[in-house]
């Protein structure tokens, strides 16, 4: 049941929620490869992996890239998606279409495309796991386009796990977490954010990405889910 031997790739895995799971893969006797848009990104986050670890630069918007990637690459084991922009928090009134769709490139169709060039390489009892979140679920003011890509996430996964089957396809919910994607807010209102949803979680704090990065681990060691929907939010759509 565990992922000794096995090879994984994660795209998006030089920071946050996709290192966290690369560092997990790792620790359980993986060969690990990371992908990410910036060469100081990879370069910082294999000085954190075991030596066999492999890097590449990769914008998963870029469609041709993403094939040569996958080309190059071969066969391997599961097939992870965590890569992502800082998080779109605004008004419909506020956010224009070019910049709706410019978000949606990499979280929704950077996921398509590296599934579409990717899963052809799955080897027998391997897996692929995505990223959604909450908002699906729990939509807040100004989250029009997360909610709507939560949703479609979801919705992507599960007709996924049909076409592609017996290549389980599976896809992560996280909460509020503390990562790199909340960067863009000033230090004062993060740490406040942070501090005002500990409180009204039931867990009592805020997720780290160690927390989120086992429902990845325990999906792809798990052989018998897939079309799955697991939340990790320490209980926020409850609260």
């Amino acid at each position: 049941m565990g992922l000794r031997g096995q090879r994984v790739v994660v795209l998006g895995g030089t920071s946050g929620i996709g290192l966290a799971v690369a560092e997990g893969a790792a620790a359980e006797g993986a060969e690990v490869v990371v992908a990410s848009r910036r060469q100081e990104n990879v370069d910082a986050a294999l000085k954190q992996l075991p030596q066999d670890a492999r890097g590449e630069v990769l914008d998963t918007t870029d469609e041709a890239a993403v094939r040569a990637f996958f080309e190059r690459l071969g066969a391997f084991d599961h097939l992870v998606y965590t890569a992502g922009e800082t998080l779109m928090l605004e008004s419909v009134a506020e956010t224009g279409l070019a910049r709706a769709q410019r978000f949606l490139d990499t979280r929704l169709w950077g996921a398509y495309a590296a599934v579409r060039y990717g899963a052809g390489s799955v080897r027998e009892g391997g897996s692929v796991v995505l990223t959604t979140g909450t908002a699906g679920h729990r939509p807040l003011p100004g989250s029009s386009v997360v909610s709507a890509l939560c949703g479609a996430m979801e919705a992507l996964t599960r007709a996924l796990a049909v076409e592609l089957a017996p290549v389980r396809v599976n896809v992560v919910a996280p909460g509020l977490v503390r990562t790199e994607l909340w960067r863009e807010l000033p230090e004062a209102e993060r740490e406040g954010l942070y501090a005002a949803s500990a409180t009204s979680l039931p867990v009592g704090r805020v997720g780290e990405p160690a927390d989120v990065a086992e429902a990845y681990l325990y999906l792809m060691r798990g052989g018998y889910s897939t079309g799955s929907v697991v939340v990790v939010d320490g209980g926020g759509t409850l609260a």
